[in-house]
């Protein structure tokens, strides 16, 4: 049957021509809606899976760094979206090309108005991408130290050692000296310890250098520094250094302190202090 005999067929049934191009239009325009909704839906649930599978990839493998990967599958999974729905749009035969425009233009003025804003998105793009942070790092930025607890495309948060959060707008994160105390597995530890003039200094020597290499923390390589460096007003200054594991390095350091002092004091090293001789004239 051919479309010229379905149409005599249903006018001579009663119905019009015109109700007949609108009954079309709206199976057409359901069509066309079910099509996008279904595109929609796939469209979103591929974007959720894709996002899903690079993050995942990022947690499975210790050498990839979390917030990159994450930065990632969010980025992937609003491409999948936007190109979803211009697909949706060109199903109801809407140019999508002038929206590309509109969007651009919009674009434009917005991030006129909000250069602040974007400028620490673009360092915070840095900051993931190139990676001279990364959490967990103790680290010291514009003044600020901290251990790093997140990294976003705005800010980065900081731990203080009293655990306070610190946030600092990633564009004075990436335009900033950033000192990282983490990013090497060992670091040197250094103290000055004055003895007096009077004290025997090879004495003094050996007693220092017993205590800071007799704790299992220090390290035997590279090897330990222990010289006479400078002759003070009230002391005679050793300078001592000492290689350690970076996760000992605060704890070694301190504890090294009182143990010196102690050793000093028990061997009968006199450590001085600042004195002043007043001279009364008769």
């Amino acid at each position: 049957m051919t479309l010229t005999d379905i149409l005599n067929t249903q006018i001579w049934n009663g119905q019009s021509l015109a109700d007949l191009m609108t009954l079309n239009v709206l199976t057409s325009f359901a069509g066309s809606l079910l099509g996008a909704v279904v595109m929609l839906i796939l469209g979103f649930i591929v974007a959720g899976w894709a996002r899903r599978r690079i993050t995942k990839l990022g947690l499975q493998y210790e050498a990839l760094d979390d917030t990159l990967f994450i930065f990632i599958g969010n980025i992937t999974r609003y491409a999948i979206i936007g190109f979803a729905l211009l697909f949706v749009l060109n199903t109801f035969g809407i140019k999508t090309t002038s929206i590309v425009a509109v969007i651009g233009a919009a674009g434009l003025a917005i991030g006129l108005a909000l250069q602040g804003t974007l400028s620490n998105v673009a360092a915070g793009v840095m900051i993931i991408v190139f990676r001279p942070i990364k959490l967990g790092d103790f680290v010291t930025v514009g003044g600020q130290s901290g251990t790093v607890k997140s990294i976003s495309l705005n800010y980065t948060e900081l731990a203080s050692t009293d655990n306070v959060q610190t946030i600092i707008p990633n564009a004075n994160v990436w335009g900033n000296t950033i000192t990282n105390f983490s990013i090497y597995e060992t670091r040197r530890a250094e103290w000055i310890f004055g003895v007096a003039y009077d004290a025997d200094l090879k004495k003094a020597e050996e007693v220092i250098r017993k205590t800071l290499l007799s704790d299992p923390r220090a390290m035997q390589d590279p090897e330990p520094f222990l010289q006479v460096n400078n002759l003070g007003d009230f002391s005679v200054d050793f300078l001592a250094r000492v290689w350690v594991k970076s996760s000992d390095y605060f704890a070694y350091q301190a504890d090294m302190k009182r143990a010196v002092k102690e050793a000093l004091d028990e061997a009968g090293v006199d450590i001085p202090f600042p004195t002043q001789t007043l001279i009364q004239p008769s």
